[in-house]
């Protein structure tokens, strides 16, 4: 594990885009409410209670980033979106501020997908998929809670998932994750330390120009 995910502290909650940190790279998750995001992200960093994980999917409503070492590189989760009980008026909102987010956000380098393994490519999940694709962002999908499934089922699913990105998305990946069992963490965590060129000699250190 890379330590600079070791790292990882909480940094701030913008509830408002004057609120969002400016320059360096940062990753976002993005999905809906109650597919295991917190969980995922909590695995990632190695950690249990980083990302806030809740008995009552969609309560945050605010952008969360979490600096790893120093606040050049982030990770970002986004809020949790679809779930059925949360008020029409707060879901508009949400949208807006995750939608002003990944319009205009210059320092976002990769787009984590996370989908419930069980239940892929939810229309949410497309309209996601289809803004990644115009705005050319780098995407990968974590197909969570992998472990409540049959091994042949997971296999199925993840097989399913790809050949749909193949069609319409063939830059973009898919793989099965599972935050309690470990598995898809380690493959997760290379694309993480990539994306965000964490191998790159910080400023000032040798190497750097």
């Amino acid at each position: 594990m890379h330590p600079r995910l070791h790292q990882a502290q909480f940094l701030i909650a913008a509830g408002r885009p004057d609120q969002l940190p400016v320059g360096g790279r940062e990753v976002a998750f993005a999905g809906r409410s109650n597919v295991g995001k917190s969980s995922a992200i909590n695995a990632l960093l190695n950690r249990n209670k980083l990302a806030r994980t809740s008995n009552t999917p969609g309560r945050t409503q605010q952008i969360i980033f979490y600096a790893l070492g120093n606040a050049d590189r982030r990770l970002v989760d986004l809020p949790g979106y679809g779930y059925a009980k949360v008020p029409h008026a707060v879901k508009e909102q949400w949208g807006r501020l995750i939608e002003t987010y990944l319009l205009d956000r210059k320092s976002l380098v990769g787009l984590v997908l996370i989908m419930d393994a069980r239940r892929p490519m939810q229309e949410f999940d497309q309209q996601m998929l289809e803004w990644a694709d115009h705005f050319n962002l780098p995407l990968l999908v974590l197909l969570t809670k992998a472990d409540k499934l049959k091994a042949n089922e997971a296999r199925r699913t993840r097989d399913f998932v790809k050949a749909e990105l193949a069609s319409r998305f063939p830059d973009m990946r898919a793989q099965l994750f599972s935050a309690t069992k470990g598995a898809g963490v380690a493959e997760a965590r290379d694309q993480l330390v990539a994306w965000l060129g964490l191998e790159e000699p910080a400023e000032g250190e040798p190497g750097t120009r």
